[in-house]
C-alpha cells in the first residue's frame, strides 16, 4: 500500500479530523482514509448536490431576478 505524507495541515483541521473520527468510533488515520475513499469513489456533480439538499429542505421554489423573464427552452427543429 502506498503511503501519503500531509505537510501543513491547520491545527483546526486536524483537530476537527480527530473529532470526527471519534464520532464515527475509528481511528483518526482510518477516518482520513475514508474521507478519500469516498471523494474518489462518489463524485457527485454540484447541481446533483444542490437537489438533493433542496428535497430534504421540502422544495424550493425559486422566482427570476427582479427585471428579468425565466430563459426559454432552446426548441430545434
Amino acid at each position: 500500500m502506498a503511503a501519503v505524507v500531509v505537510r501543513n495541515l491547520a491545527d483546526e483541521t486536524l483537530r476537527a479530523l480527530k473529532q470526527r473520527a471519534a464520532r464515527s468510533g475509528r481511528s483518526t488515520e482510518a477516518e482520513i482514509r475514508q474521507i478519500l475513499a469516498d471523494a474518489v469513489r462518489h463524485p457527485v456533480a454540484v447541481g446533483s448536490q444542490l437537489a438533493r439538499i433542496g428535497r430534504r429542505l421540502g422544495g424550493v421554489d425559486l422566482e427570476p431576478a427582479p427585471g428579468q423573464s425565466p430563459v426559454r427552452p432552446a426548441h430545434f427543429a
